[in-house]
């Protein structure tokens, strides 16, 4: 089974964290990556880390919640590389604060990044993925927004959001050999997570099974796994990568 070997995958929000350690995952795997991002110094640095090791790669800016950015990255994606076989739609924002507090400023931006972004994103793709009759999407969606959580109603209404996108494409595309899937992280250690008060992590750890946090590229080899030929029979899941915070 090849793989993901001679795809060409866009990640967007590859520019640190979760979607880098999924370009860099895919990019071991064979595939050549398009990274988007708006950070454009941190994505160069992520495209040199790819290419030190063999693999192609290039950057283009994209602000996901910007309608018009995104079919211009991916315009410049399909020119650079002919075509677009696997898309992460991985890029995320957080505003919490408890729902007496939330500003619509923040409700807005939280779910226009989130999910409004994911279907800008898929949008601009598909349509090359039904031509050629191949795709595989993978949204990254979070546990939170299978449970909820206290402070986060704007992110767990985008990241809930984003499990019944993914299963509504999977059954548009599915005679179109597209597959569409998701990945729902638990408590990921990340440069997010990194500030957060030593107690707090260790509260948060002990509510974990495996008592500890995962780390990025444990997600992003679950979506290189999705990916692949080798889940070529598995579309509209939720691929739970939470330690068991959430079983079930």
């Amino acid at each position: 089974m090849p793989g993901v070997t001679g795809r060409v995958a866009l990640v967007t929000g590859a520019s640190q964290g979760i979607g880098r350690a999924c370009a860099l995952a895919l990019s071991e795997g064979g595939a050549s990556i398009a990274l988007a991002a708006r950070n454009e110094e941190k994505l160069a640095a992520v495209v040199s880390d790819i290419e030190a090791k063999g693999s192609q790669a290039a950057a283009f800016r994209m602000d996901v919640s910007n309608e018009d950015e995104v079919k211009t990255a991916v315009k410049a994606v399909l020119a650079r590389f002919s075509k677009i076989d696997i898309l992460v739609n991985n890029a995320g924002v957080t505003k919490d604060t408890l729902l007496l507090r939330m500003k619509r400023v923040d409700w807005d931006s939280v779910i226009q990044t989130n999910l409004s972004g994911t279907f800008f994103c898929t949008q601009a793709v598909i349509g090359a993925m039904l031509k050629q009759r191949w795709g595989r999407i993978i949204n990254i969606t979070s546990v939170f927004g299978q449970t909820g959580q206290i402070g986060q109603a704007n992110y767990s209404a985008s990241k809930a959001g984003l499990i019944g996108f993914t299963m509504a494409m999977a059954r548009e595309v599915a005679s179109r050999n597209i597959t569409v899937n998701a990945v729902a992280p638990g408590f990921i250690e990340t440069a997010m997570t990194e500030g957060l008060p030593a107690e707090l992590k260790t509260k948060v750890n002990e509510m974990i099974p495996l008592g500890r946090a995962g780390t990025d590229m444990e997600v992003a080899t679950a979506v290189r796994f999705l990916a692949s030929e080798e889940a070529s029979y598995i579309t509209g899941h939720v691929l739970k990568v939470n330690g068991g915070m959430l079983m079930g």
